[in-house]
C-alpha cells in the first residue's frame, strides 16, 4: 500500500518570497467567499493544518493569495468563487442553528432543500425561537452582516407572561447591564394585552446570545414566544414555516451594495410543488382552466391583486391580519366620485 506524503508545512513568515508585492486577498477571506466556512472558522482550519497553498501547508491566516495560487482544503482543490446568493428562511421551532449538535437534535441545515448546497446562517435563532433567518453561500458577507457596526435593526414579535408598563420597559430603552454585559438600548413597544400574556414589538441592533429573553427577564417578564420578523431591510412577510425564498440579484445589489459581477445572474427555480392526486375536480362547462400567464422573460406574472385573493392573509404570529389596500381607488370612500369624471347631477 502506497501512502501519499503530506505537503510540507511552512511557516507563514516565509510563505511568500521577501518583497513579493502581488495583489491578492487574505486566505481566510478567500475561503469564506468560496463558501468553505466563515472567516473565523477558516482561520481554525488553517491552524489545524488542513489548508495548503501551492502544495505547502500553511499555519497562519497572515497570507495573501491570488487566483493563480492553488489552494486546497483537506486535499480538495478550492474551486472558483461562486456568485453570492442569499435566501430568506422561516425557521420553525425546535431546530438548532448549527451545522452539528452534540445532543443529536435536528439542525436547520438538515431540513433545507439539497439544491441550496452548502450555506451559512447570518446570526442565529435559538431552539425555542422562530422566524426570519438569512442564509448565504458567502462567508465574508455573513460576517459583514453580523457585525454590530452594520447597524441593521432586528425586529421581533415577542409574547411575554405578565402585564408590561412603560415604567417597567423604560430601563430596556436606556440600555441595561446583565452579569457585567452591557446591552445597547432596545426599541420596545406594547402591542396588546391578551389575558395573562402581552405581545410586544422589540428591536435590537446587536443580537447577543438570548439578548431579548435575558433583558425582559430582568424587568419581570418571561418570554414564551419569540418570532423574528425582520433583519435590516429583509422581512419575514407571509413566508411559511420551513419555507425558503431566494433574493433576486437586483435586491442584493441595491440592499447590500454588491457588484453586479459578484451576484448570480438569475434566481434559482422554486421547489417543485407536491404531486397532486389523479382525481381532479372537473372544470365548469364552457370555461377553460385558469392558467398563470407567462411574461416575455419566461417568469410567471401576477394574476390578481384583489381582496378575494388576499382574504386569508395572516400575520407572522399566525393570527388573521387585515388585507392590504392595493391603490387609492380601493381606499377612496364610496361617496366620492372617481377623479376625472363629472359628478352626477342631482
Amino acid at each position: 500500500m502506497t501512502l501519499t506524503p503530506k505537503p510540507p508545512r511552512r511557516p507563514a513568515a516565509t510563505a511568500l518570497p521577501q518583497g513579493d508585492k502581488r495583489a491578492g486577498e487574505r486566505i481566510a477571506k478567500v475561503l469564506a467567499r468560496a463558501g468553505v466556512a466563515s472567516r473565523r472558522a477558516a482561520e481554525t482550519l488553517i491552524a489545524e493544518g488542513r489548508v495548503s497553498v501551492n502544495g505547502t501547508i500553511i499555519d497562519s491566516p497572515a497570507l495573501n493569495v491570488t487566483p493563480r495560487d492553488k489552494v486546497t482544503v483537506d486535499g480538495q482543490l478550492l474551486g472558483a468563487k461562486e456568485p453570492t446568493r442569499v435566501w430568506l428562511y422561516h425557521k420553525p421551532l425546535g431546530l438548532v442553528t448549527s451545522e452539528k449538535d452534540e445532543k443529536g437534535r435536528t439542525t436547520v441545515f438538515e431540513t433545507l432543500p439539497p439544491e441550496l448546497g452548502r450555506v451559512l446562517s447570518v446570526g442565529r435563532l435559538d431552539l425555542n425561537s422562530e422566524g426570519l433567518l438569512l442564509l448565504t453561500n458567502d462567508g465574508d458577507l455573513k460576517r459583514r452582516l453580523e457585525l454590530p457596526s452594520t447597524g441593521w435593526l432586528r425586529k421581533y414579535r415577542v409574547r411575554v407572561n405578565g402585564t408590561p408598563t412603560e415604567a417597567m420597559l423604560a430601563p430596556l430603552k436606556l440600555g441595561v447591564t446583565i452579569d457585567g454585559e452591557k446591552f445597547q438600548p432596545m426599541m420596545v413597544n406594547v402591542d396588546r394585552q391578551q389575558g395573562a400574556n402581552a405581545w410586544l414589538t422589540v428591536g435590537i441592533r446587536e443580537g447577543r446570545n438570548r439578548e431579548i429573553r435575558r433583558a425582559l427577564d430582568t424587568v419581570g417578564l418571561t418570554v414564551n414566544r419569540l418570532i423574528r420578523t425582520a433583519y435590516g431591510p429583509f422581512q419575514l412577510g407571509n413566508l411559511e414555516p420551513g419555507a425558503v425564498e431566494e433574493l433576486r440579484p437586483r435586491v442584493l445589489r441595491d440592499q447590500l451594495g454588491l457588484a453586479a459581477e459578484d451576484v448570480a445572474e438569475g434566481r434559482a427555480a422554486p421547489p417543485a410543488p407536491p404531486a397532486k392526486s389523479a382525481a381532479k375536480t372537473p372544470a365548469k362547462p364552457g370555461r377553460a382552466p385558469t392558467k398563470t400567464p407567462v411574461g416575455a422573460d419566461g417568469k410567471p406574472q401576477r394574476v390578481s391583486w384583489g381582496m378575494k385573493s388576499h382574504g386569508g392573509r395572516k400575520g407572522p404570529d399566525g393570527e388573521p391580519a387585515k388585507p392590504k389596500s392595493w391603490g387609492t381607488k380601493s381606499a377612496r370612500p364610496t361617496g366620492d366620485a372617481p377623479k376625472g369624471r363629472p359628478k352626477p347631477r342631482g
